[in-house]
Parts: C-alpha cells; structure tokens; sequence
C-alpha cells in the first residue's frame, strides 16, 4: 500500500496539485479503507477538512495506480 507521501508525490507530478494528508485520509475512509491515526486528530467521529470534490478524482487515480482501490 501506498504512502501518504507517494500519493501526494504522484498527484502533484501527475495534476501540479497538492493535496493534504486529511484529504487523503477522507478519500481512503470514502472508498473503505482505514487511513491512518492521526496523532493531532480530536475527535475519531468529526471531520476538521473535507476532500473538496474537485480533487476526489485525482487521488483516486492516484490510489488506483498504487493498486489501492
């Protein structure tokens, strides 16, 4: 499985796009993985930031290319 950093790498060399952790965190629980425990997170139920929906797609590919989803 891909890295948080290999995927934000990817998307950026792929769209010029930089992504944040809790972007990647929010796509991974929407397509049922478990992401990572965020040590700074303070609450396990509450979403500080979303993915907007404009970048969804992009780390998708991204984890589609790293065999994740």
């Amino acid at each position: 499985m891909a890295t948080y950093e290999q995927i934000r790498s990817d998307v950026q060399a792929k769209h010029g796009v930089y992504v944040q952790n809790c972007w990647i965190a929010h796509v991974k629980e929407l397509n049922g993985l478990t992401p990572r425990p965020a040590t700074n997170r303070r609450s396990l139920d509450a979403r500080v930031k979303s993915c907007p929906a404009e970048v969804r797609p992009i780390i998708e590919a991204s984890m589609r290319r790293f065999d994740m989803i």
